[in-house]
């Protein structure tokens, strides 16, 4: 009798194929018969820009412009066509959490339910393309664009990308994965040359880019303004034609960023599909014709220097994405917009992202019941984050700052607010500022100091004020504004100092660290950030978030500072990554270099267990098993993180690779066996000699553990 259900289900499953391989054979039929009723400049007009956010269709075939929008962490806030701001109440919606963020709750479904709020928003206001996600490895800590990116490590990218993408492309929406490849700074980036060798480029750079495309999918990828290698990205045959196109088997479309392609024939021949841009020189009316790829594209075909089969596959791509997400034939479901769902989904983000950092003498959480009065110091405790970072700018429908949401969540306790600091790009410590936040620390029973780094406002000057931003990187690693001088004031007023730090990534705490007895890393945190905060604080929350990348103690002990160059050569264009794999925590652990907090690292309120590890394996493949248990009186989540190492190989290898990963929720008491499967890659590394990914037969050190730097158990399999 077991049989015939199986037999039902094989059936089922050979019919779904079959209408699958059906569709995708209409599909690609009525592309070829729409760009056989095309002209040449019909063609052409899909290839770039007719607006500063949409590119061609053609009308009178029923094809649309394709409507694209900044937003990786929310959608954007201009009208359909060009840069200006929307000003009907529609164009507030849902300030997610910074991608920073989302990659510190290491949780890939949460990662899905980001990307459905983009897809879904987007979709509401007519919007096909979402500019996100950013994917480029966080190479410096001084990157403005940190906190729009992900993490150090490219396996924690790979996993936290394809959620993403999903939930994004399954609002019938498409994702836009960027910026391929090599954007690692924001200083110098439309000038900068990338050198690096194939091993840093296949095993730290590229490895995002390639989940994107073949596990999530994506359906349009962007490509960087910087060179690699001597071509510019958005003309760059390597990256584009030969690894991107053929030997990842992209089918999508390929986008240049805003005016970042340089050459016509060269954008033609090395696989950029469209050209977008605002062309600000021709500006109040630019000729979007005008562009590289406009009707210069047609006088090269007509006069035989480009062929046409060529524009065709450029057109086909385009195509391509309108039908996938139903752009062309109208039946894409409508989208909703800020709805609370959607609030509740950045509310969870934010309180799985927010990381523990140090929390001595257990002062966090604090206790509503015999906490009388809390001294909230800082501007960050105030400030609307939500309309900064250049193209990251997002017009929330409401935004709870950290004093809204200590106020909210803190029942009877009395709270009073001191500013502490002024915002501008040079300022110094203030000193009335800083007595006023003196004695306001003095007389309460707790601080909580909200300070770190910012965004910039207004787009036009956000460089002015910012230190997490589009187009700029931050000068230093230290607390701007004159904060470690207030810091050390504050807690020399009041030891009981709970630090929230707002920002990007790292600063440099080595004035103060020693004396703060709690730290928490809140990112930028999202329309119910403050929210969040105050739950962590209070312990509503048990804090769950883990750092996606090293905090090094100063600049000077990062790998890409150390070993390599940043921004770049002082007499070329050239930028050496002679960091070269090394990045991140592989350098910190392999050169053993202390770091102030390792990759990985997040702490709790409650106690985890490690125990049981069983690695077995066989014909390349391994299973690591183990059981973690909450032995602490509240209910927490863990981050069991798998890291192999080879013991010889024929190249060197670092000390430890980030191969495997699960997060667990447990009541107190409660204990569960986490079991997971590493296959051939995680065991493999790119031979640069042989050109080739090899897998070479010995030892692999198997470590399991909390970080990078704390590892539970220990063991090894030989393969």
């Amino acid at each position: 009798m077991a049989k015939k259900p199986r037999l039902l289900l094989l059936i089922l499953l050979a019919a779904f194929a079959q209408v699958h391989a059906q569709n995708k054979i209409d599909t690609s039929a009525r592309i070829d018969a729409l760009i056989k009723k095309m002209t040449l400049q019909e063609k052409v007009n899909m290839i770039h820009s007719s607006s500063s956010f949409t590119s061609g269709g053609v009308p009178r075939l029923g094809i649309p412009e394709m409507v694209t929008s900044d937003g990786p962490h929310g959608v954007r806030p201009e009208h359909g066509r060009d840069w200006e701001l929307d000003n009907n109440s529609l164009d507030s919606g849902t300030y997610l959490p910074v991608g920073v963020c989302l990659a510190a709750t290491w949780n890939p479904r949460l990662g899905y339910e980001y990307g459905k709020v983009l897809g879904s928003e987007a979709n509401y206001r007519g919007k096909d393309v979402i500019l996100g996600p950013g994917i480029n490895i966080i190479r410096t800590p001084l990157n403005g664009r940190n906190f729009e990116y992900q993490s150090e490590d490219p396996y924690l990218v790979s996993k936290m990308v394809v959620g993403y993408i999903r939930g994004v492309q399954d609002q019938g929406i498409s994702a836009c994965v960027k910026h391929y490849a090599a954007n690692n700074q924001e200083a110098k980036r439309f000038t900068v040359n990338v050198e690096m060798s194939e091993r840093a480029l296949r095993e730290i750079y590229l490895p995002g880019f390639k989940a994107a495309v073949q596990i999530g999918g994506a359906n349009t990828l962007m490509s960087s303004y910087n060179k690699f290698r001597g071509q510019w990205a958005s003309q760059n045959n390597y990256l584009l034609n030969q690894i991107l196109k053929k030997e990842w088997g992209f089918k999508g479309l390929v986008m240049s960023d805003w005016d970042a392609v340089h050459s016509t024939m060269q954008a033609l021949w090395n696989g950029m599909d469209l050209e977008m841009g605002t062309d600000l020189h021709m500006l109040p009316n630019p000729d979007y014709t005008k562009f590289f790829l406009g009707d210069t594209v047609v006088s090269l075909v007509n006069a035989g220097r480009f062929p046409e089969y060529l524009l065709d596959d450029k057109v086909r791509r385009i195509l391509y994405v309108m039908y996938k997400t139903k752009m062309i034939d109208g039946t894409r479901k409508k989208g909703a917009y800020n709805t609370k769902a959607h609030q509740q989904t950045a509310h969870k983000v934010a309180e799985e992202g927010i990381v523990l950092l140090k929390n001595q003498n257990n002062l966090l959480p604090l206790n509503k019941e015999k906490t009388r009065t809390i001294a909230v110091i800082g501007l960050n405790a105030q400030r609307k984050q939500s309309m900064g970072g250049g193209s990251s700018q997002v017009r929330a429908f409401y935004e709870v700052t950290p004093l809204e949401g200590l106020q909210r969540n803190g029942g009877n306790i009395r709270i009073n607010y001191a500013q502490g600091y002024n915002i501008a790009r040079d300022a110094k410590a203030d000193a009335s500022l800083i007595r006023q936040a003196v004695d306001a620390a003095s007389k309460a029973d707790v601080v909580v100091y909200v300070g770190g780094t910012t965004h910039g406002y207004n787009y036009s000057v956000w460089k002015d004020n910012a230190y997490d931003a589009e187009d700029t990187d931050k000068p230093n690693m230290l607390l701007p504004f004159g904060q470690d001088e207030l810091l050390q004031a504050v807690l020399k007023a009041n030891p009981k100092t709970v630090v929230v730090l707002m920002g990007g990534g790292a600063v440099d705490m080595q004035q103060w660290i020693n004396q703060a007895p709690a730290i928490l890393q809140a990112w930028y945190p999202g329309l119910e950030g403050g929210n969040a905060l105050a739950k962590i604080i209070f312990g509503d929350i048990n804090p769950s978030g883990k750092l996606p990348m090293t905090f090094p103690k100063q600049l000077e002990d990062h790998g890409s500072h150390k070993l390599g160059e940043y921004p770049g050569d002082k007499d070329t264009a050239n930028v050496h990554y002679m960091d070269d794999i090394y990045v991140g925590y592989r350098y910190y652990d392999t050169y053993k270099v202390e770091p102030q907090f390792a990759f990985g690292h997040g702490l709790s309120y409650t106690i985890f267990q490690y125990s049981n590890l069983k690695v077995t394996g066989s014909k390349g493949k391994a299973t690591v098993s183990f059981t973690i248990r909450n032995n602490g009186k509240v209910a927490g989540a863990e981050v069991a993180q798998v890291y192999v190492s080879q013991a010889s190989s024929a190249l060197p290898r670092p000390e430890k690779e980030l191969k495997g990963f699960e997060k667990v929720f447990l009541r107190p008491g409660e204990h569960k066996t986490i079991s997971i499967s590493l296959d051939e890659d995680a065991f493999k590394y790119f031979n640069d000699v042989k050109n080739a990914w090899v897998m070479e037969p010995g030892i692999f050190r198997i470590g399991v553990g909390g970080s990078s730097r704390d590892i539970k158990l220990k063991g090894e399999v030989r393969l």
